[in-house]
């Protein structure tokens, strides 16, 4: 069995996928694949003490998150998700940072709910993308406090109609520490919980 120390060593310094090569996506997506078949969780959605918190990205496919990384002048930093499962509701925010003064923030705030024992329906509810500064962000836990409160941000910030946007993920391997995703778009998510 491929252990998860294993997985970690080789998708570190990857920059949570920048810089995989092709070679470098097969061997994470074998590795990624044999710690699924070893789950120690086998109903994850379940799992709510072990799914709730904060996490940061550690891998991902996906391009939509990637290409944050392509905007000029700017350079993507780290990426956080918080599950909150008493209240249903996920928060993704990845930071950005580049010339002074231009460090930014992109975040989505999401409900989401079963519908198996591994997969989750997620509704995207709104967005918010502006400068750190002008937004007063400091940390994950503190904007998202800010945003449960009902706090209007000086940036774009703007609501979603949840019945056009919405995808499902699975949770695909769920430790103390670790979580594996695959969503609908076929992306895959390595997180580590902070």
């Amino acid at each position: 069995m491929l252990k998860k120390s294993e997985l970690l060593e080789i998708i570190a310094g990857k920059n949570r996928g920048l810089l995989a090569t092709a070679s470098d996506k097969q061997a994470i997506l074998s590795a990624i694949a044999q710690l699924e078949d070893y789950n120690p969780t086998t109903r994850p959605v379940e799992a709510g003490e072990l799914l709730n918190g904060d996490w940061r990205l550690l891998y991902t496919t996906s391009r939509a998150l990637l290409n944050l990384d392509g905007f000029p002048l700017v350079k993507l930093g780290s990426i956080y998700q918080s599950i909150r499962v008493k209240e249903s509701k996920i928060y993704n925010i990845a930071e950005l940072y580049g010339l002074p003064y231009l460090e930014g923030i992109v975040s989505v705030a999401a409900t989401f709910e079963a519908t198996s024992e591994r997969r989750v329906q997620v509704k995207f509810e709104r967005s918010i993308f502006g400068l750190s500064r002008l937004i007063g962000y400091e940390s994950p836990v503190k904007f998202i406090n800010e945003i449960e409160s009902g706090k209007k941000f000086a940036a774009v910030d703007f609501g979603f109609d949840s019945r056009e946007q919405q995808g499902w993920l699975d949770v695909t391997y769920l430790d103390k520490d670790l979580r594996i995703g695959r969503g609908n778009e076929g992306s895959v998510f390595v997180l580590t919980k902070e």
